[in-house]
């Protein structure tokens, strides 16, 4: 970092060390065990979004695959995208 006091340096590599990295949740949330409280913790979901997905999970069994959540109504592609990364299903 050419140019830049010791200061402003350490002040970049602290700001870049506390950022979590983009798409990277800091754990995952498994989406057969979640509670809404959780859920809702995911991008774009919020409560009434969460409520269908544990809603879904009661009636129709434990999830196979992130995929599944296309078939909670109102989820659609784009959020599934947005939160593929912060959800997992285990076996």
């Amino acid at each position: 970092m050419k140019g830049f006091s010791s200061i402003t340096r350490a002040g970049a590599l602290a700001a870049a060390l506390a950022m979590p990295a983009a798409g990277l949740a800091a754990e995952a949330i498994h989406l057969n065990q979640a509670s809404v409280e959780q859920l809702v913790q995911l991008d774009g979901i919020g409560p009434v979004y969460a409520q269908r997905i544990v809603d879904y999970r009661e009636q129709h069994g434990p999830f196979d695959a992130v995929d599944q959540l296309d078939d909670v109504n109102g989820i659609g592609p784009k959020t599934l995208d947005d939160i593929r990364d912060q959800v997992v299903v285990k076996h």
